[in-house]
């Protein structure tokens, strides 16, 4: 069995997460962990590195610089550490890069077994499709969402632009104004934010006389969980590396 410790345990991701192991085949709950100062829920505790005495891996859905900071304790406990937080900053994801150089560590800006799909298709029409499309991601959340844009569109951005070749100063992230005719090159991301979306993210390829569309929507956070859930299953025992549900999902092996 398993012994997972969740972070962030009392927010929207660390709730979901402790209902639905709860009963999870091969996957057992060691510790649920707060932030110091954080809610006082039952069952609940605020020291992570107390917690990590036993246990097999980390789900940690917190923020970036918390992630970096857990981290470095897996590193140092020997623990494996499946990370689903966004908006990292260069130096929060070269601290992450660092710890798994002694940990096996999952790092994914989402969860999602569809999304993960959806960024092997995009790599896959980008590829096909070449110069002759244009490329533009939309992407809806709710209103409290802190990042923009969320990880997943960077991240479709970032496939994308490989696949074609691109470097990332092709990415466009705003226009207003005169701002001219579209660079053939640039590949256009926008923002939308309102309501309580989970949240949508759609890739449009432009062509000459046709479209096409891939689009990906949750409507519940619990697919997030279920895609942390099975990288927690995974990682455990894997050489230490920086590895991401493409991996998880044997997407990589598949190309």
């Amino acid at each position: 069995m398993t012994k997972v410790v969740v972070t962030g345990a009392a927010g929207r991701m660390g709730t979901t997460l402790l209902r639905m192991l709860d009963g999870a085949e091969g996957l057992a709950l060691h510790a649920a962990v707060e932030r110091p100062g954080g809610p006082a829920v039952p069952g609940v505790v605020h020291d992570l590195e107390a917690a990590l005495a036993g246990a097999d891996v980390v789900v940690d859905f917190t923020t970036h610089e918390a992630s970096a900071r857990h981290a470095e304790l897996c590193a140092a406990r020997g623990v494996a550490l499946v990370i689903g937080s966004t908006g990292f900053t260069p130096e929060a994801r070269a601290r992450v890069a660092g710890a798994a150089r002694r940990i096996p560590v999952v790092l994914s800006p989402n969860m999602s077994v569809g999304v993960n799909v959806l960024f092997d298709l995009v790599r896959r029409a980008a590829a096909t499709l070449g110069d002759a499309y244009d490329v533009e991601i939309v992407e809806l959340h709710h209103r409290r969402k802190k990042d923009a844009p969320s990880g997943t569109a960077e991240k479709l951005a970032e496939v994308a632009a490989e696949a074609l070749g691109r470097p990332r100063d092709v990415l466009a992230y705003a226009r207003h104004g005169l701002v001219g005719e579209r660079p053939p090159r640039e590949i256009g991301v926008q923002t939308l934010r309102g309501g309580d979306v989970v949240g949508e993210h759609t890739v449009f390829f432009c062509g000459e006389g046709e479209r096409i569309e891939l689009t990906h929507r949750a409507t519940s956070r619990e697919q997030f969980a279920r895609g942390a859930l099975r990288a927690a299953r995974w990682l455990p025992g894997r050489p230490a590396g920086l590895y991401d549900m493409a991996d998880v999902l044997g997407l990589r092996e598949a190309r």
